[in-house]
Formats: C-alpha cells, structure tokens, sequence
C-alpha cells in the first residue's frame, strides 16, 4: 500500500489523461470567397463599355456607371476601340519540395518615360502671356511630310464641343498591323483631341505605338484636361515636339512640356519613346517584326 501522501500528489493524473485522450479535433468549413467580377464603366446611351475610368472615350459623358462586364455584355456593349482588353491571368501550381520543376519566366518590358531638364518645362516667358487668351499654331510638314512642332496656350474655350470623327490621314511611317495587344500604331495627335478639337489635321497626326499613345502621351493629357475643365479662368502653356533622326519616316519618339499658368498645379518635361513591347521597330520605313 502507497502512503497516503503518494496517492494525494498523483491521484489528478487520471481523469487528466481521460480528458486529452477524448479530446476530438473539430475542422470548421469556412465559405469559397466570392469570385469577383470584373468591373467596367458604361454611360446611360453608349454602345461600348471600358475598362478605365479615365479613358478619353469617357470624357464628355454627363454621367459613368460602373457594372459588371457580364451586364455590359448582357445589353451588347462591345469593348471600346480606345481600349485593350486586359490579358487573364493564370495561376500556377507550386512544384512539389521533392521534385521541382524549372519554369521560365518570360518579363514585358515597362514602358520608360524620360524627364527632361529635371521635368522642369523651359517657355519663354513672353509665350506664358493670357493676355490675348487661348491659341494653337502647328508647325508646316517638313520636306518628308513629317510633322513638326505644335504650341498651345490652352483654356476650355479650345476644347470640342462635339463627338470626335474617324481619323483618315495616315501619316507617314503608318504600316499598321494586328499583333497580339491589338492594332501596332495609332494616328498620335501631337495635342489631343480633348484639349482642342483639332482631329483630321495633317499637321496634328504622326505615326505612334499603341504604348506610345496609351499610357503614355494619355497620361500626361488626362491630368491637363482635368486641370482646364476644373476652371475657365486656368490656362496650361503646352507643347509637344516629335522626334525624328535623319531622314527616317517613323519618330523615334515625342518630347512633351506643359506648365500651368499662375499655379503649379501642371508641370513637367518629359521625353516618351515611340516603341512597342515584343515589337522590333523599322524607324526608316515604320515596317516592324516581332522581337526575338
């Protein structure tokens, strides 16, 4: 017989060893997150739906909904020109620690913007003037039939007032073709079309890439657009410069400047390569082949 104090010190032991033993692990069934659908953004009349927001096909809407891409094709909206579709994605399963697979990772290269003298614009101070109000001038075709520069001090009362047309004019350079993103070149306004109206202007339009035009040369005339409709009273300095080497028919790329006037709520200088990703680029002919 154990003494009485051996039996008080282990006589918990028991009943602890019962409770683990009939412990029973409970798995909680937790709900699938919701597959999200993808939203687009359509007007109350249009016949086509967009991915972004801010695409300029959207800017003289009175009012933009935002709905599923499956109710936007349910009415039989269709993508808007201006816009891609974006690529669906894929997921891919993870190799087993025991045997691992090599997989290639393939990279789009990042459309590069440049800044010029520090992003800082370089007019003329007696171009800076509102004193007359807001103008355009577009420099003549050269002996290519090349554009030039295009100037403006702009101000709402340049910007359309109607739906834009069909562009016809093809540029020099123009040897459009379908690729895997969509059309190659775009007709490139040099000042867009939301900031004057100017469309069918031969002086206006050269050869660009889609990248060229969306996001790039976009981007910048988006935030200027903003900036004039916010106000009549503000007027933004603007100027936008192709660039061509030697006698080539395809610009190598644009130089675009803009400086707010009285704020400085616009400002910069940049330099936008006129490339296209997967794209290798003829700029003599504007002919092009897929990158190796």
């Amino acid at each position: 017989m154990q003494p009485n104090h051996y039996r008080s010190h282990h006589s918990w032991w028991g009943p602890l060893i019962i409770l683990i033993l009939s412990l029973t692990v409970i798995t909680i069934a937790l709900p699938a997150a919701p597959v999200q659908a993808t939203t687009v953004y359509v007007t109350r009349t249009g016949k086509h739906y967009f991915y972004n927001r801010h695409d300029r096909g959207l800017n003289r809407a009175k009012k933009i909904f935002a709905v599923s891409l499956s109710t936007a094709k349910k009415r039989g909206l269709t993508l808007s020109a201006t816009e891609t579709a974006p690529k669906k994605t894929t997921t891919v399963k993870k190799a087993t620690p025991k045997k691992q697979a090599t997989v290639k990772r393939t990279t789009t290269k990042t459309y590069q913007v440049t800044s010029v003298n520090h992003n800082r614009p370089t007019f003329k101070t007696a171009t800076l003037s509102t004193k007359h109000g807001a103008w355009q001038k577009y420099g003549q075709l050269d002996t290519l039939n090349r554009v030039t520069t295009a100037n403006a001090l702009l101000n709402q009362k340049l910007m359309p007032k109607a739906t834009r047309s069909a562009l016809t004019i093809n540029p020099t350079g123009w040897h459009n073709k379908q690729i895997g993103s969509g059309w190659l070149y775009n007709r490139c306004h040099l000042i867009g079309y939301q900031l004057t109206g100017q469309n069918n202007n031969w002086r206006n339009l050269m050869t660009g890439t889609r990248q060229l035009n969306d996001p790039g040369m976009t981007k910048y005339e988006n935030q200027v657009a903003s900036y004039l409709k916010s106000s009549r009273k503000h007027y933004v300095r603007y100027q936008v410069k192709p660039v061509f080497k030697n006698h080539e028919l395809l610009a190598r790329g644009v130089k675009m400047q803009a400086r707010s006037i009285g704020s400085k709520a616009i400002s910069f200088n940049v330099y936008l390569p006129n490339t296209q990703a997967g794209m290798k680029l003829n700029y003599q002919t504007g002919t092009s082949k897929v990158a190796k």
